[in-house]
């Protein structure tokens, strides 16, 4: 029996132990993992509030990022247009002045087919064949990739029809 109740003795220094550990860690033990716990989580916290100011950010970022990206495309786009308009305003006048060109030029071959005679009619136009025949072969061989590339070759063809 006595295995199963343990002397008096025995039970008040267990008890005394265990206040004595209890106190200790009562006074040094427990404040000091309720403060690493307090610390770990107000840590946590930052980090999970730090965490959420970086989401927005980025979030705002890419906002931006997606407004900034529509602008550009909206300025290429305008930046497109005027080119073609003026690629076309450039184009329409050299069409225009190879008109007037054209003009003067059959104008003179008018008054010198009045002055010449049928043989002088023959040539000119075989002339004129010929430049057009040439000036089209020169469009359609040549790469226009650019305005100057195309005033270039609209002054050169002009020099070689004022030079015939």
């Amino acid at each position: 029996m006595d295995l199963l109740v343990p002397s008096t003795g025995l039970l008040f220094w267990m008890s005394l132990t265990f206040l004595v550990v209890l106190f200790i860690l009562w006074k040094f033990g427990f404040p000091v993992i309720t403060s690493m716990v307090q610390e770990r989580k107000a840590f946590i916290d930052d980090s999970l509030r730090k965490a959420q100011e970086a989401n927005e950010r980025l979030a705002n970022i890419q906002k931006e990022g997606e407004s900034i990206l529509q602008e550009a495309r909206e300025k290429q786009s305008q930046i497109l247009k005027e080119a073609a308009q003026t690629r076309d305003a450039i184009v329409e006048k050299a069409q225009e002045k190879a008109r007037q060109e054209g003009g003067r030029m059959l104008e003179e071959a008018r008054a010198a087919i009045e002055q010449e005679k049928k043989a002088a009619i023959a040539d000119i136009r075989r002339q004129v064949a010929t430049l057009s025949v040439e000036i089209a072969e020169k469009v359609l061989r040549q790469n226009l990739q650019g305005d100057k590339a195309q005033m270039d070759l609209i002054d050169r063809m002009l020099d070689d029809v004022s030079k015939k």
